[in-house]
């Protein structure tokens, strides 16, 4: 497979572009994708100007301790919101971009394999958005780190 770096370099680039032209520094807090997307962001252009860093939170603990998650579920809408703004206020950024889920390939209670929730925060205003990918659990991260960049990058403002 293909590093998602360069796979998602044009959409890393759009949010740098963005994320530049505001002045937002950018954030990350991810579960199943485990730093994909920080991994995409950081390679692209001037990231050392705009993208402060990001949290994994793959373990319940790190979600609720680190990022204070008070969700019941940690995969949920709630806990996405909670991941994006925990993340954005510890680093310290304008912007933030957070998933939960179940990447699979067995479902976790009543959430289905690739069931993903994804939460954006601009200047304190959350958007979440609820996924289901299909596909083995390598798809369903892949799946999910690009459609993270473009939930950020269409949450920026143009450049």
């Amino acid at each position: 497979m293909q590093d998602p770096a360069d796979e998602f370099a044009a959409l890393a680039r759009e949010v740098a572009e963005r994320a530049q032209a505001a002045g937002l520094p950018i954030a990350t807090a991810e579960s199943l994708t485990t730093g994909g997307i920080s991994n995409a962001l950081g390679a692209a252009p001037g990231a050392s100007e705009w993208f402060r860093g990001g949290v994994i939170a793959y373990s319940e603990s790190v979600k609720r301790d680190v990022l204070g998650v008070e969700a019941d579920s940690v995969n949920s809408a709630q806990c996405a919101r909670e991941l994006a703004g925990g993340v954005a206020r510890l680093l310290d950024a304008g912007a933030a971009v957070a998933v939960t889920g179940v990447g699979g390939p067995e479902p976790e209670g009543d959430e289905p394999a690739g069931s993903v929730y994804a939460a954006v925060t601009v200047q304190g205003d959350v958007r979440d958005v609820h996924f289901r990918f299909d596909g083995d659990p390598a798809q369903v991260v892949h799946q999910t780190v690009r459609a993270a960049l473009e939930l950020l990058r269409d949450a920026l403002p143009p450049a």
